[in-house]
């Protein structure tokens, strides 16, 4: 799961906490704690132990995931637009050639 990192780093600082106090509080491995930080990276236990202890909701930590969803999603529609013009296209050719 894809969590923001900059709203970990920022929530996590704003309590005075260093990364150990966080994993400790959240009843994580210091290890995972520095993986979400610096790759944004987390099961969806650890999604939900930082949300409890930084008092945020789940859509504040996955707050950059949801974007990228909603661009993939975008470019998604643009290329099965595409594939279907150019199916009209060459069902129209066909027809003008026949």
């Amino acid at each position: 799961m894809q969590i923001d990192v900059h709203t970990v780093k920022s929530s996590r600082t704003q309590k005075g906490w260093t990364q150990q106090q966080l994993a400790e509080v959240a009843g994580l491995s210091l290890r995972t704690v520095q993986r979400v930080e610096s790759q944004g990276q987390g099961s969806i236990e650890t999604c939900n132990a930082l949300c409890a202890v930084l008092e945020l909701e789940r859509e504040q930590l996955l707050g950059e995931s949801k974007t990228s969803a909603k661009k993939n999603r975008s470019v998604v529609l643009y290329i099965l637009l595409a594939m279907f013009w150019g199916f009209l296209c060459g069902v129209a050719a066909t027809l003008m050639l026949n």
